[in-house]
């Protein structure tokens, strides 16, 4: 699952991909967000944690699952 967050006051968006559902994504997104002083927390497909603060999140972009690419060459 690829995940893009766009945070406040910084040119670029954290992109990951993710081994976690839409729906815990957005949970954690949703938790994070109804609580200040909170950090939003995710999980990358390598095990790696992504803190962000949650007064700093401007959007948070949740995509498809990405297809397993097969193969030596694009098609």
């Amino acid at each position: 699952m690829e995940v893009k967050i766009g945070v406040q006051h910084a040119p670029r968006e954290i992109v990951i991909e993710s081994g976690q559902t839409a729906d815990e994504v957005r949970s954690a997104v949703e938790s994070a967000l109804a609580k200040d002083g909170t950090l939003l927390c995710l999980e990358d497909e390598h095990g790696r944690k992504i803190l962000v603060p949650s007064d700093r999140v401007a959007y948070v972009e949740i995509g498809e699952q990405a297809a397993r690419k097969v193969g030596f060459g694009a098609i």
